[in-house]
């Protein structure tokens, strides 16, 4: 757990893949980034979640005000997140008849359900709650693609859940990969790269940006990311 910000009302923090954003269920899962925060911030409030795979920038609120005035910002959707993924083939491909953007951006549009009988598994299912993600390539290789991810809602597993339901897994993902793309990778390749909003205090304009050294080609992660 590494602070990327600090101020009297919020913290910026990089996750490590692995950690949990939250105790869990089990005395053996409640080692996580927030009470790691609060050993040094007791007042530290969680905001939003990552999944323990997925490393990368969380937000964390400084007492009970803050916490709510950011988590107003992500309800209306005023948190800008971004995200970078390495996943399996080649998806401008397989989706070269999806509508896009001037900018590159393709939208999923799938509603996403618990599957319960297989919990923790969300899949894309008519009965599930709208969700929409939007990607777009920025490298290509034979076998893999760097992808960039907006997630538009914010589902559980949604951005895993969403490019599995195209055909193009991430790669090291041991709930959504079969085992030959789960392998190519010892960690889940997919990072919460950049945060942007309003500060809701100062109104100052607030932007975090966490590179990777990721790539299309094998072996997909170069060099530790740069910071």
């Amino acid at each position: 757990m590494t602070p990327i910000h600090v101020d009297e009302h919020l913290l910026v923090l990089e996750k490590p893949s692995g950690l949990l954003s939250v105790p869990g269920r089990g005395p053996d899962k409640q080692d996580c980034l927030s009470k790691r925060v609060q050993d040094i911030y007791p007042e530290a409030l969680i905001v939003h979640r990552l999944d323990q795979d997925t490393s990368g920038l969380l937000l964390m609120a400084r007492g009970i005000e803050a916490q709510r005035r950011l988590s107003r910002l992500f309800e209306t959707r005023q948190v800008k997140k971004r995200y970078v993924a390495v996943v399996a083939g080649q998806p401008l491909q397989t989706q070269a008849t999806a509508t896009v953007d001037e900018d590159g951006w393709r939208t999923i549009d799938g509603p996403i359900l618990l599957d319960w009988e297989r919990r923790p598994i969300h899949i894309v299912h008519p009965d599930g709650k709208p969700s929409r993600s939007r990607w777009r390539a920025l490298q290509s290789s034979d076998t893999a693609t760097l992808v960039e991810l907006e997630p538009v809602t914010g589902r559980t597993h949604q951005l895993r859940v969403h490019l599995q339901s195209i055909g193009h897994p991430m790669l090291g993902d041991s709930l959504y990969a079969p085992p030959e793309i789960k392998a190519l990778s010892p960690r889940l390749l997919l990072q919460a790269q950049e945060l942007a909003f309003t500060h809701p205090f100062t109104a100052a304009p607030m932007s975090f940006s966490l590179p990777t050294a990721w790539s299309a080609q094998s072996p997909f992660v170069t060099a530790a990311p740069a910071h």
